[in-house]
């Protein structure tokens, strides 16, 4: 299945948040990503009806083993094209911003070459 951006971003945000506070709620994606309670809350019925993530009685949302690969694969590109712009002189912030839009397109292959050519860097980085 192709998930949009905003799909992925959304799986994403949810791992993030709850890795830093151990729980997530609604109000807690809509505060750390600056959406409308309406938005997040149509966005988190279509995210629970395609069985990426589940609701609670209490509110609680947890990703669901699909979910979490998802986020855990947007969320590691992240992270590395975010180290790998900021390796050749970009503003961390800018790179922040700038690895959120390239982690939704690069092609995997692409993105593994990334990663190994930055793995060999840092290691002759380390070396000299």
């Amino acid at each position: 299945m192709v998930l949009h951006e905003s799909a992925e971003d959304y799986l994403e945000t949810i791992l993030i948040l709850y890795e830093r506070n151990g729980q997530v709620r609604s109000i807690d994606i809509v505060n750390e990503m600056n959406f409308s309670k309406p938005s997040i809350s149509i966005a988190m019925k279509k995210l629970r009806e395609n069985g990426f993530i589940r609701m609670d009685v209490n509110g609680l949302i947890t990703l669901t083993p699909e979910g979490r690969e998802i986020a855990e694969r947007i969320y590691s590109r992240h992270k590395l094209l975010t180290r790998v712009l900021e390796a050749i002189g970009v503003d961390p912030k800018k790179a922040e911003d700038e690895a959120c839009k390239i982690e939704h397109d690069i092609d995997d292959d692409t993105y593994e070459k990334i990663g190994a050519f930055y793995r060999k860097y840092t290691a002759e980085q380390e070396d000299a």
